[in-house]
């Protein structure tokens, strides 16, 4: 198939366009390099030439929120392009990106008859009074508050992509995903996984919100791919949450990280930011059922994993 992907270059998107490739598809990565990174996807190419020459893998750098290239037709979208790390400092850029880039990708999905697939957020959820989150549940979010740009663009981004099915025919999908963790997140992105590894690795304090009681659930990047792959490839439409469902506290997930890495950090405590979750873990009985999905990958060895990548990369800045 021909698939594109936009956020390509970034953290998730760039192992599901690994993904793709490997799969045999024809993939184009659209990407405005904001968070992302070539050298995320530059081994699809450099690593494995034949790729570019048989077509199979193009980049095109793009800001989605200004009209698309002619790189089409697809037959499948996944639409990742937001600004997930930086939205506190980026409100504006992250609000133009789930309304005028979400649109776009849209038109050019509707134009091309191809499967969208918006990879929306549990942070629609809010600080959530159900627990764990079911898809029917309709969320507890602060429309004004530090983090209301991430929320509030992803729960238009889904709005858009009803609408879209039901005026204009567009075959969606709508994937509510969990924090996501591995290889290739940046260490200043503000994922408290990506964080912790790095203080760690340098000897440095973690720094740890609140108490530390407040919870979630981390899935790994991998699994977080399969369940995509999954869902563009099943005739859902409606939204369906993504993530383990295996629950930890943030002080816990501290201790972990310290003595995977063997290092001789401490803790630093902070204030709770404003309208942080106090619990965060999916349920997937959707998931399960109607993609046959669940996680693979335990925490544990996924963050030894995401561990030894940093020990060996230098990460992106």
């Amino acid at each position: 198939m021909r698939v594109l992907v936009t956020g390509g270059a970034g953290f998730l998107g760039s192992h599901l366009a690994e993904r793709l490739v490997a799969g045999g598809h024809h993939v184009t990565c659209l990407d405005d390099l904001s968070s992302g990174h070539r050298e995320n996807i530059d081994h699809l190419v450099h690593t494995a030439p034949y790729l570019a020459d048989s077509g199979r893998f193009a980049f095109l750098e793009c800001d989605i929120v200004e009209p698309l290239p002619d790189c089409g037709p697809f037959d499948r979208v996944f639409h990742l392009a937001s600004p997930v790390a930086r939205h506190v400092e980026r409100p504006i850029a992250t609000l133009r990106a789930g309304a005028e880039g979400t649109r776009r990708v849209l038109d050019l999905a509707a134009e091309c008859g191809a499967v969208f697939l918006l990879a929306s957020t549990s942070e629609v959820y809010g600080d959530p009074d159900v627990h764990p989150q079911v898809e029917t549940y309709a969320g507890h979010v602060n429309p004004v508050g530090p983090r209301s740009s991430y929320n509030e663009a992803k729960r238009f981004a889904e709005a858009l992509t009803v609408a879209y099915a039901r005026r204009r025919g567009v075959s969606v999908r709508i994937a509510r995903i969990f924090n996501t963790y591995g290889p290739r997140m940046r260490p200043d992105d503000g994922r408290v996984v990506s964080t912790f590894i790095t203080r760690a690795l340098a000897g440095r304090p973690l720094p740890v919100f609140g108490t530390g009681e407040q919870t979630r659930s981390f899935c790994y990047a991998s699994d977080m791919v399969e369940a995509l792959v999954c869902l563009a490839e099943s005739d859902c439409d409606r939204p369906v949450n993504l993530g383990s469902p295996e629950e930890v506290r943030i002080l816990d997930l501290a201790r972990e990280i310290i003595d995977l890495t063997g290092s001789a950090s401490g803790m630093e405590f902070a204030p709770l930011p404003e309208d942080d979750p106090v619990r965060r873990r999916p349920n997937i009985d959707l998931a399960r059922r109607v993609l046959g999905w669940e996680p693979t990958v335990s925490r544990r060895e996924g963050l030894q994993r995401t561990i030894e990548y940093y020990r060996e990369e230098e990460p992106l800045e």
